[in-house]
């Protein structure tokens, strides 16, 4: 008997690693070689491709895939529906294979909000927040909030998400 949880419903390949107390709702399939930590909760028809590697306590709510070459660490939220990519130029007709694909690195206590999209090559900082349907083309700074087309800095968030007058760390 396993130390986590996954519904009847979803596959769990041979070689994935997945924590305890993690729940693996409707719908999901967990490839090989993915790494998923303690205490996590992925939502309806979640992906989880080859190699991939989630932190401890992250959400990933319904309709999300986390494909190859994106990392997502501790505390970290990623809202429904929410997009990550590998490829800048992708091609049916002409794959490059994962040794081409560009990294993408989710940090500890980040939130990303539903129908965003996270372009490959980036990193969303520390307890970063990304507003519901943004478009992320360049790196989040650590508690630095974003929306818009493309995600703009619009203001600073602490480790709960509340707004800030200044980033966390300036004097006033």
């Amino acid at each position: 008997m396993s130390d986590y949880f996954v519904h009847e419903s979803s596959y769990v390949d041979e070689g994935a690693c997945v924590g305890t107390g993690t729940k693996i709702w409707h719908f999901c399939h967990i490839q090989s070689g993915a790494s998923i930590g303690e205490m996590c909760s992925l939502g309806q028809n979640v992906n989880i491709s080859n190699n991939v590697k989630i932190g401890n306590y992250v959400k990933i709510q319904n309709n999300v895939s986390v494909y190859e070459g994106v990392e997502i660490e501790d505390g970290v939220f990623c809202g429904p529906s929410c997009v990550f990519t590998n490829d800048l130029t992708p091609r049916a007709r002409y794959p490059k294979g994962r040794e081409h694909y560009k990294k993408t690195l989710v940090k500890e206590g980040a939130s990303i909000g539903a129908n965003a999209t996270i372009v490959c090559g980036h990193t969303i900082g520390k307890f970063a927040m990304v507003a519901a349907g943004a478009v992320v083309t360049k790196d989040v700074p650590d508690y630095c909030l974003v929306a818009g087309t493309p995600a703009k800095i619009i203001g600073y968030v602490d480790e709960m998400g509340n707004r800030l007058d200044v980033k966390p760390g300036m004097e006033v």
